[in-house]
Order: structure tokens, then sequence, then C-alpha cells
């Protein structure tokens, strides 16, 4: 369930920070999967939408979006290739490359299909992305194969632990600085300059970056608060649980893995937490159970009791739930289908 005042109050304020800074917003769709909010987004000035996958950008093309970037360096053979030149025709496409081949297989694919290309180049995540003094190589394999290149990308997830995010963001401005002059010592202007992720996205660089892509902002989870990127109150969607189970201090909730996900860094506290009772922790999680333990001098919900679990990693939960029930001044007001669910391909 999604609190829509908290989600609107989290979806102005990211606006306001990077239109204050002269940062373009291209929020990352991935994390809600969900045609109204992406519209709430750009109703309210984002400068298009980032998504994860081809699937993803078929939903959002679908129901009327223009402006979409697959970040992400897919490799384009096969149906993937029919798809993405579908895609093309119909919207104004951007697509992550990282290597050579992938340029010149992307290349090949849309055989002069509207597609612009941005090079990712890794800031210190050491996912996907070439080393930004490469940049400029990558970029002329792009143009060779008759691809458009409008810049560079980078995704700083190595913010993702405790007193990170400030060294993440830095690391992001001079990974992006080094693309940028590779890109220019290659003949490319400059240009686009994207980056961003949650945990780091106050923290960016206007001075270097032009564009950020945070996703998990307009809902938060649990990572988030430990993380410090929010607070409790910044926490849009959780799930609703019944305590099915209690004894003394610890109690069983009917949410578990296939409901909250699974993920659970070294580093959080638990497998997801409840907003509710700060000090609990959630210290084993099954498919369909979720144990929770509370302190000696808290108070312990009653069996059949609902409670609220904010999860670890909110993209992830939202993939696996159908829709979503929207909530206003604590009565349910609508539902939102999760229009992009599944779409990891």
């Amino acid at each position: 369930m999604v609190d829509v005042d908290v989600l609107e109050r989290n979806l102005q304020r990211m606006t306001s920070s990077a239109q204050a800074r002269g940062l373009a917003l291209r929020p990352h769709v991935k994390t809600h999967k969900c045609l109204e909010i992406a519209r709430r987004q750009v109703d309210l000035g984002a400068a298009g939408l980032t998504v994860a996958t081809i699937s993803e950008a078929e939903v959002f093309a679908a129901a009327g979006f223009e402006d979409l970037f697959i970040a992400y360096p897919v490799w384009a053979s096969g149906r993937r290739a029919r798809r993405l030149r579908a895609l093309a025709d119909e919207v104004f496409l951007r697509v992550g490359v990282d290597s050579v081949d992938g340029a010149e297989t992307l290349g090949k694919a849309l055989a002069g299909g509207r597609v612009s290309v941005l090079v990712e180049v890794d800031s210190g995540h050491h996912r996907s992305g070439v080393q930004p003094e490469a940049a400029g190589t990558v970029a002329a394999a792009a143009e060779q194969a008759g691809l458009t290149v409008d810049g560079a990308f980078t995704f700083p997830g190595h913010a993702y632990g405790p007193g990170r995010p400030a060294q993440a963001a830095r690391d992001e401005a001079l990974g992006l600085q080094s693309a940028a002059g590779a890109l220019s010592g290659a003949g490319f202007p400059d240009s686009v300059r994207s980056g961003g992720s949650t945990p780091t996205a106050e923290l960016s660089d206007a001075s270097t970056l032009t564009e950020i892509r945070p996703g998990v902002y307009s809902f938060n989870d649990a990572q988030q608060v430990e993380l410090g990127s929010c607070s409790w109150s910044d926490v849009a969607l959780t799930a609703a649980a019944t305590v099915v189970s209690r004894s003394g201090h610890r109690v069983v909730l009917d949410g578990g893995s296939k409901l909250l996900g699974a993920d659970q860094p070294v580093w959080a506290t638990g497998a997801g937490r409840l907003p509710d009772y700060p000090d609990a922790r959630i210290v084993a999680l099954a498919e369909h159970h979720a144990t929770v333990v509370l302190s000696s001098d808290s108070s312990v919900p009653a069996l059949g009791q609902v409670v609220r679990i904010a999860p670890n990693h909110v993209c992830a939960a939202v993939n696996l739930a159908d829709e979503i029930v929207v909530i206003a001044r604590g009565e349910p007001v609508d539902h939102w289908v999760i229009a992009a669910r599944g779409t990891n391909t």
C-alpha cells in the first residue's frame, strides 16, 4: 500500500531539488513500474523516464510516454533487435552501451533507426561500464555503427552502504568529468552527463552532471532510512501484514520473501523494518513468514493485529505484486495496477 500524500511529497521534493540545481530529472521507473506515478513525475517536469529493460520500455511507450532511456548495455540480437527497432519508431529512445562490440551489434540491429546512445562508464560500482578514459573509443565505434552519441552515464551504486554516499557522489563526478574529456578528445560535443541514485541524488555535483536518474525516492524503503537518505515519515510504500504467532517479544507475521523480496545487504539491520516499531528487527524471513524480535521495553503487537512492513529494497518488492492500494489519510482511495510487473527482459 502507498500513502499518496507521502508519495507526492517525495516526488515534489526531488523535482524541486533537481530544478534548483539546474539538473534534468529522469526518474527510474523500475522502482514503481506504475503508469499513474510516472504520469505524476512527467507532469511535475521530468525530462523523460529511465527504464531497465526493453520490456519496461514497451509498457511505458504503449502508455504514451515518448522519451525513454534504457540504462542498460542491451545486447541487441535476435528478437531484442526487432523490439528495439519497433520502439525506435514510436518514441525518442536512448540506449546504454559499454563496449565496442555492443555498439557495433546495436548499430547493425537498428539499421539506421532513430536511436541515440549514452556510453556507460564505471565510476566505482564495478558492475557494467567501461573505464571513463575509454568512453571515446566506445563512442567512436557507436558513431561508426550509425548511432548518435549523446554523452555518458554512470550508476554510483557503491553508495549503498553506511557512510558511502558522499564518496560515491564524488566518484560519480570524477568519472563523468573524465568521460566528458575522453568524448571531447574523440571529437564528440560535450552533452549529457547522467548519473544519480537515490542515496547520491542530493549530493550530485551540478557543475559536472546534467541529469540525475534516481528511482527509489518515490517510495523510499528500509535501506534508504538506514543509509540516512530519508526518515520513516518519507517511506510511502509499506506492506500490510498480520501477526499470526506470538511468544514473548517475538512475533511472526504473514508476510515473507514472496511479499517483501529477499534482499538483505550485509550492513542492513534486518530483512525489512516496521516503521511503527522502530526498535523491532525482522530476524528471519521465509517465503511466507517474517519473524520479528522487539526490545524488552517495547509494546508487542497482538495476535491478529495488522502492522506495516517497509521492505529493504522496494524495487524488488513492487515487482512481486499485482497492484498498489492507494491510501489517503489512512483510508483506501484507489488501486493502481503495477503495469510493468515482470518486465525483466
